[in-house]
């Protein structure tokens, strides 16, 4: 059986990828979602699809989908989680099969890409890794980069569900009463999570929670994650806890602070995937402002 270059973390350097980029059986996902603002104020998302035929990609990049295909286009909300068997047609259809190294990346700060990451762990896949620093790493250190359309070869992919890498909205209200041990981390931005700032019915944060956002991850000056005795220092009230509980708005953010906790060894981490949307949809669930 080949298989693609082996990967020993969940995350890979610029230069990790440009020493292997071409290699049998490894696929490149450019995985970048464009947020935009709808007129009713409210946010909206647009694959990035054209922003990578038209701006740019890593040479031989593929593109995945991650608002319809990788998601379930039918969800309540953005982004619901899809079942294994749409996931494994997703997996199919760029390129990916049980033998493939992935390595994702997006044109942002990495959450789009961590989600993809997630998705591939949930449904029982490991060989994947996110580029650290993503393209935005990648063009500053002027390597190259190719426009247009890439065709993968549409793989076999077979899943194994990790039900224990997602919780729902039961589990959460468990967790807020005191019937379930376990800490409780929301990724949302800080004017978010204090309810100074958003978009939702009701502004703030479920009771319990700390905040931490996707910006106290990243090294400013070059998009790739802090050292590994920052993330400890910024993940330090939770983790002693046995088991984590990640949320943000619809399970993106969260991702990614999914990935810090997983370069950190924290294995026991679950993500809400329905996150404050579900959440403060129920008049009934608590809310909490403040830092």
């Amino acid at each position: 059986m080949t298989t693609g270059p082996l990967l020993t973390e969940p995350i890979v350097s610029t230069q990790w990828l440009a020493d292997h980029l071409g290699a049998d059986n490894l696929v490149v996902l450019d995985a970048t979602v464009v947020p935009f603002t709808q007129p009713n104020g409210r946010p909206g998302y647009f694959n990035g699809h054209e922003q990578y035929i038209i701006d740019g990609h890593i040479p031989g990049a593929v593109f995945a989908d991650l608002t319809e295909v990788f998601s379930d286009p039918t969800g309540s909300y953005p982004f619901t989680r899809p079942s294994a068997e749409l996931f494994a047609i997703a997996a199919e259809s760029v390129g990916v099969s049980n033998e493939t190294t992935v390595v994702v990346y997006d044109s942002g700060v990495g959450q789009w890409a961590a989600r993809v990451w997630w998705l591939f762990r949930a449904f029982g896949y490991d060989n994947v890794a996110v580029l650290d620093g993503g393209l935005v790493k990648w063009r500053d250190e002027e390597r190259e980069t190719d426009v247009g359309h890439v065709e993968p070869v549409v793989g076999s992919f077979s899943t194994v569900e990790r039900p224990e890498l997602w919780v729902d909205k039961t589990v959460v209200e468990s967790i807020v009463n005191g019937e379930v041990d376990a800490a409780l981390v929301c990724g949302l931005p800080a004017a978010e999570f204090s309810g100074e700032a958003g978009h939702r019915s009701r502004l703030g944060h479920i009771p319990g929670s700390i905040s931490v956002p996707l910006g106290r991850l990243l090294d400013r000056g070059t998009n790739t994650f802090l050292p590994e005795a920052a993330l400890r220092t910024t993940f330090a009230p939770v983790l002693s806890d046995e088991r984590i509980v990640l949320y943000c708005a619809g399970g993106i953010a969260s991702s990614a602070d999914a990935l810090a906790l997983t370069l950190l060894g924290h294995r026991n981490v679950a993500i809400y995937d329905g996150s404050l949307n579900e959440w403060v949809a129920d008049a009934s669930a608590p809310v909490v402002t403040g830092a």
